[in-house]
């Protein structure tokens, strides 16, 4: 097949999804496809004929993921037309030439539905969850409110908007995020007035509507989903504070075990719900929920991702691999559930 892996972009998951999209990309080439890597934000200028049968590395220049996230109006900066577009040169034309897209993408513009509903005018094929399911799981306060509607455990929360006076507090310890934004980017853990007015700040940098959440003390799981059937449960255990950003993408930084141990209750416990929200949120081909579990027991679903990370150390694939399946195999799967 022509596969376009499609990555980057102007989120500020950027390095964390050109990490997944190197990752798929090799994997794809070794399994027989002409595949090609393209950044969506940066593009393609070069001539696009036959783009498909050279035989160049299009990985070459990716990096690894750096301990902060990137910045994204550097990144901006780099398109000569001054990057009004979401889409670089020539990144439409050479997805509309391909059999498929397989979405690498991470974050605001390629996880939120906008992409995906682009691609589904166009009729241009390509993996993950669709529009539909893309908005409901990327906004974690509609998220928040399904699960309340259906019953599956979640952390009490509020949502605040940017400059919106607060009728009810969450008690401290709480948990301010970002309501539109992935791998634990302006996520912080507030004890006091001082750090939850540095916490919203941090939040509000990058969206304009944020959760405040109770702190739940626990330890935390990840399991993925595909075609609506629950994989192995992973713990991620962090040496140093919680699952952040470092944490998630800097190497020998967490101990994850999978398959978690568990007992088996708790195992089914998480993997039911899982196939649960998978189903509320109108989740298509794979997905990844996290959870976390308190010294009572109880456990509760955090969010979904529709593009779980694709890295050298991300959740998925180490579930997919105690489930049997490498990460080529794990490839295949995913574009043979492609929309």
């Amino acid at each position: 097949m022509k596969i376009v892996v499609l990555a980057g972009g102007i989120s500020a998951e950027r390095d964390v999804s050109l990490s997944s999209g190197s990752m798929i990309y090799k994997a794809l080439k070794q399994n027989g496809h002409k595949a090609i890597l393209l950044d969506v934000y940066l593009g393609y200028e070069g001539d696009v004929e036959g783009i498909f049968e050279r035989e160049e590395d299009w990985a070459a220049q990716i990096g690894a993921v750096k301990e902060e996230n990137p910045d994204v109006e550097a990144i901006r900066a780099l398109r000569k037309d001054g990057g009004k577009s979401f889409f670089g040169p020539n990144v439409l034309a050479i997805c509309q030439s391909a059999d498929c897209v397989f979405l690498a993408l991470h974050g605001v513009g390629g996880e939120d539905g906008r992409l995906q509903a682009c691609f589904e005018l166009l009729g241009i094929p390509y993996t993950g969850a669709d529009m539909v399911g893309s908005v409901l799981a990327m906004d974690k306060g509609i998220t928040k409110d399904l699960f309340k509607a259906y019953g599956i455990p979640t952390p009490k929360g509020i949502r605040l908007k940017k400059g919106e006076a607060e009728e009810t507090r969450v008690p401290y310890p709480c948990i301010v995020k970002s309501c539109c934004s992935g791998s634990s980017v302006g996520v912080c853990i507030a004890r006091n007035e001082e750090e939850y007015a540095g916490a919203k700040e941090e939040a509000f940098r990058y969206s304009d509507e944020v959760i405040v959440e109770q702190y739940i003390k626990g330890r935390e799981f990840s399991v993925g989903v595909m075609g609506g059937k629950a994989l192995p449960v992973i713990e991620m255990a962090p040496k140093e504070g919680f699952y952040d950003y470092r944490n998630k993408y800097q190497a020998g930084s967490t101990v994850e075990t999978c398959p978690a141990d568990i007992t088996p209750d708790k195992t089914r416990r998480m993997q039911e719900i899982s196939e649960q929200v998978f189903q509320v949120l109108r989740l298509k081909s794979y997905a990844r929920m996290d959870f976390v579990m308190n010294g009572d027991g109880e456990v509760f679903c955090l969010e979904a991702n529709t593009l779980p990370g694709m890295t050298p150390i991300s959740l998925l694939p180490q579930e997919a691999a105690a489930a049997g399946m490498d990460f080529g195999q794990l490839c295949e799967r995913i574009l043979e559930n492609r929309n």
